[in-house]
């Protein structure tokens, strides 16, 4: 699977961290739209859309650019993200 990515993604609201895929050749942009859908699914719409989901990397608190390929980025497998 050389167009997917394994990460640890932290959610703080949720006080839960999940392992995803993540697809290498989708912007970061679509990527956290897809996440945040996921996340009201399984909190059981505990979790709200905003919108205005980010990611963050959890080792140095880089936010990545929503217009950038995840694949030109340095999130590889076993990376730490925060969704927020």
């Amino acid at each position: 699977m050389n167009n997917k990515v394994l990460v640890l993604l932290y959610v703080p609201i949720l006080e839960k961290k999940y392992e995803v895929f993540l697809p290498s050749n989708r912007r970061i942009g679509e990527i956290c739209s897809m996440l945040a859908k996921g996340l009201v699914e399984v909190s059981n719409d505990y979790y709200q859309v905003t919108n205005k989901e980010h990611l963050y990397s959890r080792v140095n608190g880089v936010i990545y650019d929503e217009k950038q390929l995840l694949k030109n980025t340095n999130i590889r497998n076993g990376s730490r993200l925060i969704l927020m």
